[in-house]
């Protein structure tokens, strides 16, 4: 758990379309790596050794500074028996911990759900981005959802529109377009309570940006923004503990040298921005940034790009992570692959138990849906 008499605070930043751990953590003096990847694979003179064997991709050297400084976890080999390999599937497991059934119930939203077990804040758990990732869906359960917080919030300064009674009106027109094909009842009301909670959460989160005040200068990309809004809310005190995020397409089949190095260009330098951010307020010491994606890619590359894999890493960084390597970097010997794959070695479910019960304080087990080796980086 966390250290500091300030509630502890999770930022999840989901690298969508399955980031290539060979290409972020990179086995630089592996012969197997250099056969697999003549087209893709990363230069021994341009990455940033950790040690004599491993190093960052050339771009992550703002996350190189923070691990250098102990605030960064890498965890190796991360993944789950079976992968199917496809985007949809692979997410959904990664969102609602159920790698042998369709789950409907996200992880994050049963933290959410154990943090505020009475929703008396609606601001408990915001995601920033397009829609509401399936990590943060549960029934009952508030979740603010905000695409841009320049603009969050306009509906309820609209003329006309302020009024309790009208919004009420408006909601109910929103819930029943969706009646016919689902049925009223349960699914109506729960339409319409949550359209009501995104309300209230508007009406309070768009307060954040008149009280934030910052010599730090983001960039003007979407995960840049994406983190100074997070920065934004978190600065202005208003109860959340669970942040998400995303940022990619890292899908990665064609093209991949440009594309992957702009990527990692974008989010090194929005993550060293944010925590600059944090460190300018003295407020870091109560949050963590989780980084995952939901599979690698394959150890040879096509001509061009990579194809989806199996084992990948995710990251933890804060001033209160145990920095270091976790776990172990799977091997790219030709006859311990998967199907052409690095075999993952560490289950993600034991990833989400570390966080929720050793930062968190909650409970894991009916959250992943088990018990699972848990890491020492907090």
């Amino acid at each position: 758990m966390a250290t500091t008499k300030k509630d502890p605070v999770v930022v999840v930043l989901q690298m969508t379309g399955a980031n290539d751990y060979l290409n972020t953590i990179i086995p630089y003096t592996n012969g197997h790596y250099r056969d697999a990847r003549p087209k893709v694979g990363i230069p021994e003179d341009q990455v940033l050794p950790i040690n004599g064997e491993l190093a960052f991709n050339p771009q992550m050297g703002p996350i190189k500074k923070l691990y250098d400084e102990g605030k960064v976890a890498i965890i190796h080999g991360i993944g789950y028996e079976n992968s199917p390999r496809s985007h949809f599937r692979s997410m959904d497991i990664w969102h609602t911990c159920e790698p042998d059934i369709v789950g409907t119930e996200g992880w994050a939203g049963r933290v959410i759900r154990d943090l505020d077990p009475n929703s008396e804040n609606v601001l408990k758990g915001v995601n920033f981005g397009q829609g509401l990732p399936r990590a943060l869906a549960l029934r009952g359960v508030p979740v603010t959802s905000v695409s841009s917080l320049e603009s969050y919030g306009v509906l309820s300064s609209v003329p006309g529109v302020a009024a309790e009674a009208e919004r009420a009106q408006i909601l109910d027109r929103f819930a029943r377009m969706y009646a016919p094909a689902i049925g009223t009842g349960e699914v109506m009301d729960y339409l319409g309570q949550t359209g009501r909670d995104a309300l209230q959460g508007a009406d309070i989160i768009r307060s954040a940006p008149e009280r934030y005040s910052s010599t730090i200068e983001y960039a003007e990309t979407p995960i840049a923004k994406y983190l100074r809004d997070i920065a934004q809310v978190y600065l202005a005190d208003l109860g959340t503990q669970m942040f998400y995020t995303q940022h990619g397409s890292f899908d990665s089949h064609f093209n991949q040298p440009p594309m992957h190095t702009k990527l990692w260009i974008d989010m090194s330098s929005a993550i060293s921005d944010f925590f600059d951010d944090l460190k300018e307020h003295d407020a870091g010491d109560n949050l963590i940034m989780v980084l995952f994606t939901e599979f690698g890619r394959r150890v040879k590359d096509n001509g061009t790009g990579t194809d989806h894999g199996a084992g990948g890493a995710a990251f933890v960084i804060g001033n209160n992570v145990k920095g270091g390597m976790y776990s172990e970097y799977p091997s790219l010997r030709p006859e311990d692959l998967q199907q052409g794959d690095l075999a993952p070695n560490y289950d993600f479910r034991g990833f989400y138990s570390t966080i929720i019960e050793r930062w968190l304080g909650l409970d894991p087990v009916p959250i992943v849906g088990g018990k699972f080796e848990q890491m020492d980086f907090v």
